[in-house]
């Protein structure tokens, strides 16, 4: 499957994306960021913010937004952005936030850069989650939200990957939060459980195994403090080293 490309309507935005992705990616990294096409993302918000969310998840998108609200900071990067809709409604601290966007896949990384037009201060890196990052600067937030069921792997593997790799961004005193879905939590909801299998199959979703107690495993081997609660088939979790 070849990477997508940056529309060349806006091209203008390519050439301020920070690309460090030169490697082949394998099926499953890629898969899991091939669906977020110029034509799906105008849709993501209603499909899965408030259909799936509602409907499958059990987890209203409001919780998710109070979780970010808590979390937020000033100097915060985001990594796997999606469609930007917790970027574009969260309160930050202050009025002229630095916000950095880290994505595989540059149809998000222009995207979201548009949404938020109104915060000048926007860096983009194109980068894979799974390896080292390399990025010159340091945060006070580092928000993952619906990322890691994304990734292949056991989640207290790739979330231990994703986790170490996001520290290395971080400023002393910050937080990585976020939230996913698990897999296990899916058990007692037939609809939620079938929609996550359709998911597996098409390569959207690599949570087949993903479970509350391999996510908090992966926290404790990563962080000093960390919290971790669900909501439906939702964990939400944050850490600081």
């Amino acid at each position: 499957m070849p990477l997508i490309t940056t529309p060349p309507m806006e091209v203008h935005l390519e050439h301020a994306i920070d690309s460090d992705v030169a490697e082949t990616l394998d099926m499953a990294t890629e898969a899991g960021q091939a669906a977020y096409t110029r034509s799906f993302l105008p849709r993501y918000d209603f499909l899965v913010l408030n259909l799936n969310n509602n409907l499958l998840w059990r987890c209203p998108t409001a919780r998710m937004l109070e979780h970010y609200d808590a979390h937020v900071s000033e100097r915060h990067l985001d990594a796997g952005v999606g469609s930007g809709y917790f970027l574009d409604h969260c309160r930050f601290p202050g009025v002229s936030p630095h916000i950095a966007l880290v994505d595989l896949n540059p149809n998000t990384l222009v995207f979201v850069r548009e949404r938020i037009r109104r915060y000048a201060d926007v860096t983009l890196y194109r980068r894979n989650i799974l390896k080292p990052l390399r990025i010159p600067e340091k945060f006070d937030s580092i928000g993952i939200s619906y990322l890691l069921h994304c990734l292949p792997g056991l989640i207290e593997d790739k979330a231990v990957t994703v986790f170490e790799n996001l520290k290395g961004c971080l400023n002393p005193g910050g937080v990585v939060f976020g939230s996913t879905l698990l897999y296990d939590l899916s058990m007692k909801h037939f609809f939620a459980r079938l929609a996550l299998d359709v998911y597996q199959r098409s390569g959207a979703m690599s949570n087949r195994w993903d479970t509350l107690a391999g996510l908090e495993t992966a926290l404790k081997r990563s962080f000093s403090r960390y919290e971790l609660h669900t909501v439906g088939c939702t964990a939400f979790f944050s850490g600081r080293p």
